[in-house]
C-alpha cells in the first residue's frame, strides 16, 4: 500500500502506474500532509494482522523486514522498530543528521524515560490488536506520530522489539530538519505534561497556592485552626475533583460519591499534619509572624501531598483488576 499525502512531485503518477501494473499494489491518496495522518489512514484501512511501514525513499535495507515482523507474528512483541543507533546497525548519513538524531533520542530518555533507542527511524511494525488500542490515543498527525506511538506503547506495558538496520541517508530528503525538530520538542513537552504524576504536581501546586491565599484571608477573623480547616476543606474538594478528571481520567458520576468520601478521609490526614505543624510552631513561638505560619503550613501540606498521591492512586481512584498483555501468537 502506497500512502501518498499531498505529494507535489511525480509520486501520484508513479504510484498509480505501479498499482495498475501490479495486482498486490494499492494506493491511498490524502489531500493533507503528515506522516502520522498517512499511517493512521493506511493502518486503519488494513485487515492485516501485522501492520508495517517504511519510508518511500527506501533508505532502510529490506533484509530487516523478516526480523522486524517475526517477533510480532510469534506473539513475542507488540511493536517492532528498526534502529540506526543500536549495536549491529550500519548507517551512512551526514554528521548533522547523526547529531540531531542522537540528541533527540537522548532527550526522550531524559524527559520521558524512553527505553527504545531510535524513535524516528522510518521502519516500524505493530500488531493490529495493539494498533487498535494505540491509534485513537495518538494526537499527532505529523513526524512526531512515531514517538507518540512508542511512548504510549511503553506506558501501556507493551513489549517493543528493536532490529538493527542498514540505513543510507537520502540526499534528496524533503524533510525540514529544524521545523520538524521544534515540532517534536513541543510534542515531547505535551507528553511530559500528560503523565499522571506531572498533572498531579501541577494540580498540587495550584491547590497549595489557593490554600495559602484562603488561609491568609480568613486567619485574622477566624483564628489559625479554623482558617486552616476551612481553607484545607475547600481546596481538598477541588483537588479531589481535579485529580479525578485530569490525573486519573475519570468522567461521569460512577463512583463519584465514594471517591469524594475517600478524599475526605485523605483530607483528615492532611488536617492532622497541618494542625500538628501549627501546634509545634505555637510551642516554639506563641506569636509567630504570619508569613512564617504560612510557610510552616505549606511545608506540612507539601508533605501531605505525597501521602495524598499514594492514597489517590492506590485507593481512591484505583481501577479494578490489571490489564492483561496483548501478545498472543498469530500462528498455530
Amino acid at each position: 500500500m502506497i500512502a501518498d499525502n499531498a505529494s507535489t512531485d511525480a509520486t501520484p503518477f508513479l504510484s498509480a502506474e505501479l498499482a495498475f501494473e501490479l495486482d498486490n499494489v494499492t494506493v491511498v491518496s490524502l489531500e493533507a500532509k503528515g506522516r502520522g495522518r498517512a499511517l493512521r489512514t493506511a493502518w486503519s484501512a488494513s485487515d492485516a494482522d501485522v501492520l508495517v511501514y517504511m519510508d518511500v525513499d527506501l533508505s532502510t535495507d529490506l533484509t530487516g523486514l523478516l526480523p522486524l515482523v517475526s517477533g510480532l507474528v510469534s506473539g513475542h512483541s507488540d511493536v517492532a522498530i528498526g534502529t540506526r543507533l543500536g549495536p549491529g546497525s550500519r548507517v551512512v548519513r551526514g554528521p548533522r543528521r547523526e547529531f540531531i538524531s542522537r540528541a533527540y533520542n537522548r532527550i526522550l530518555r531524559l524527559t520521558l524515560g524512553a527505553r527504545f533507542s531510535d524513535a524516528q527511524c522510518g521502519f516500524k511494525a505493530i500488531r493490529a490488536d495493539a494498533a487498535r488500542i494505540l491509534l485513537p490515543e495518538i494526537e499527532d498527525q505529523g513526524w512526531f506520530f512515531d514517538t507518540e506511538l512508542l511512548v504510549l506503547a511503553q506506558r501501556r506495558g507493551m513489549r517493543i522489539h528493536e532490529v538493527a538496520v542498514d540505513w543510507v541517508d537520502d540526499p534528496d530528503s524533503r524533510v525540514d530538519i529544524v521545523s520538524t525538530a521544534l515540532t517534536d520538542l513541543r510534542g515531547v513537552l505535551r507528553l511530559r505534561l500528560a503523565t499522571p504524576v506531572t498533572r498531579f504536581l501541577l494540580i498540587g501546586v495550584a491547590s497549595t497556592l489557593t490554600y495559602a491565599g484562603l488561609y491568609l484571608m480568613m486567619r485574622g477573623a477566624l483564628g489559625a485552626a479554623l482558617a486552616n480547616a476551612l481553607a484545607l476543606a475547600v481546596t481538598a474538594v477541588a483537588n479531589t475533583q481535579a485529580n479525578r478528571h485530569f490525573t486519573f481520567g475519570l468522567r461521569g458520576r460512577v463512583g463519584l460519591v465514594r471517591q469524594h468520601a475517600a478524599g475526605a478521609l485523605v483530607y483528615l490526614l492532611a488536617l492532622g499534619l497541618t494542625d500538628g505543624a501549627l501546634a509545634v510552631l505555637g510551642g516554639l513561638d506563641p506569636h509567630p509572624a504570619r508569613l512564617l505560619e504560612v510557610a510552616v503550613l505549606v511545608a506540612a501540606s507539601a508533605f501531605a501531598t505525597v501521602s495524598r498521591y499514594v492514597a489517590l492512586r492506590s485507593w481512591v481512584f484505583a481501577r479494578p483488576g490489571r490489564a492483561q498483555r496483548l501478545a498472543r501468537p498469530l500462528l498455530p
